[in-house]
């Protein structure tokens, strides 16, 4: 293998390609790479996604959801397990963590990935609670359903959910004492952002959602209770309902529907997808086109997607975004091609993983807040991170941990067998394998100094940098702005 990559070198996407790629998904591999040219580049790539997911047939990542039992369980069943002492709540959610990092790792359907992970974090349900654990997993599954679809129907679906009303004290609000939480973040957070409300919109916010309950403690199960349903006029902004009936499913819809296509609602939603996948100060022009595309198409995400794509302030932010500690995760075992195996062990890779992303900051969708998982770079970029990101590179760079069900590969990947490779032209092969872009002249300098190999050195296996220092030129490629960055 690596005397053919002597021959030619590894073939790249355009750098527009790779920055459309990177962006939306979780690091450009051979797959990835062959599924944007069998698709006739990264626009059709894109388009493909966003319309025909089916397209990119997902076997290796859908089998993993079978690794781990416990995700199918009904709220009840989990619930009992856990009274029983069979398994807690907090260990389904650790496996709910380990089973979104391991499908970032293996999906070919990388775009709807993302979205999923951009709307659980905007309409964040913590999976930390001895409570909403029970419908978590429903929870994530009702995002993805609707991740590329319109934010009316997602904001509906997401809002009655048992594990928003239970995490956000609305499960047993009723009309003698209604609970304000929901009706305050549902302004806040989900739909008009912040000061774009009164205290007497809250009030009529958590009015309009009485009557949704859930069993708590006891089966679970999800109902609606028309006596507990506030009725009579509420108001909310500009939304209006006499609101006489015990059943207030109705009111509910419309108002939901008012708030998804309230002019301040596209704005919120442009300016979190623009500071997600342009820069952290996204042009007010490109906020404003964004959402006048969200209002047009009824709410529609594609065609939002679309246009910032096509927008020239996501063409010129390659590299302007720092990967978050999952992001970090998923890339790096992506960059350097580690095989995962069904996990066999306590201590198998699959559950180190969650505990890699964990000291990097943040395991998949642990933020306690309501406000969800940041989505600018200032929040990751502590020295503590930037070190602990380099401890994990380290650590992987050498396959010296996690091990268990792991297979890494070695430097025969990347040295010949026959003939020395000069270090410069092998540290370029390593970059466009690891970072798919040649190496620069500063990554060269840096490898060198990491390893102490001269630019024009020979390498070939009997060489000290392939017996035993190949993890320092792995290292010092990962620990590179390339990598941290995308």
């Amino acid at each position: 293998m690596a005397d053919n990559k002597a021959k030619k070198k590894t073939a790249l996407l355009p750098p527009s390609q790779r920055h459309l790629v990177t962006r939306f998904g979780y690091g450009v591999d051979a797959t990835l790479a062959a599924d944007v040219r069998r698709a006739g580049g990264a626009q059709a790539w894109f388009e493909q996604q966003l319309t025909r997911p089916g397209a990119f047939p997902d076997a290796a990542a859908d089998e993993t959801r079978r690794w781990w039992p416990d995700l199918d369980r009904g709220p009840m069943e989990l619930w009992k397990r856990q009274v029983q002492e069979i398994r807690g709540g907090w260990q389904v959610m650790e496996d709910y963590g380990r089973w979104l990092l391991v499908r970032r790792i293996r999906t070919r359907r990388p775009v709807l990935e993302k979205m999923t992970e951009f709307w659980e974090g905007m309409l964040h349900v913590p999976v930390s609670g001895d409570a909403q654990f029970t419908w978590r997993v429903d929870y994530g599954d009702t995002i993805r359903k609707h991740a590329l679809g319109r934010f009316d129907q997602m904001l509906a679906a997401t809002t009655t959910h048992p594990a928003m009303l239970i995490f956000l004290s609305a499960a047993q609000s009723t009309k003698r004492a209604p609970n304000e939480n929901l009706g305050r973040e549902l302004m806040e957070l989900h739909t008009l952002g912040a000061g774009n409300y009164d205290e007497d919109d809250v009030k009529a916010s958590a009015r309009i959602l009485t009557g949704y309950h859930v069993d708590m403690w006891e089966t679970w199960k999800a109902s609606y209770v028309k006596e507990d349903h506030w009725t009579g006029t509420v108001k909310v902004r500009g939304f209006t309902h006499k609101n006489r009936k015990g059943d207030g499913r109705e009111v509910t819809r419309e108002y939901l529907r008012y708030l998804a296509h309230h002019p301040q609602t596209a704005q919120h939603i442009a300016e979190r997808l623009a500071t997600k996948f342009v820069r952290d100060d996204p042009p007010k022009a490109l906020v404003n086109r964004l959402a006048k595309v969200y209002l047009k198409n009824d709410t529609a995400i594609v065609p939002v997607l679309r246009a910032l794509v096509a927008s020239k302030e996501f063409r010129s932010s390659a590299g302007k975004k720092l990967r978050d500690p999952s992001e970090d995760v998923v890339a790096t075992y992506r960059a350097l091609g580690v095989r995962i195996d069904k996990p066999s062990k306590d201590d198998s890779g699959v559950y180190a993983m969650l505990w890699q992303a964990s000291g990097l900051g943040l395991s998949p969708h642990a933020w306690p807040r309501p406000d969800g998982t940041p989505v600018r770079n200032d929040i990751w970029a502590s020295p503590s991170r930037a070190l602990g990101s380099m401890g994990m590179h380290w650590s992987m760079a050498g396959g010296w941990w996690p091990t268990v069900d792991l297979h890494y590969r070695k430097p025969s990947d990347w040295v010949p067998a026959k003939k020395p490779i000069r270090f410069a032209d092998l540290v370029d092969e390593v970059s466009r394998d690891l970072l798919h872009r040649p190496a620069t002249k500063g990554l060269v300098t840096t490898a060198s100094l990491a390893t102490g190999c001269k630019s024009k050195e020979k390498i070939d296996r009997e060489h000290g940098l392939y017996q035993w220092g190949f993890a320092r030129l792995l290292a010092a490629v990962l620990d590179s702005p390339d990598h941290m960055a995308c």
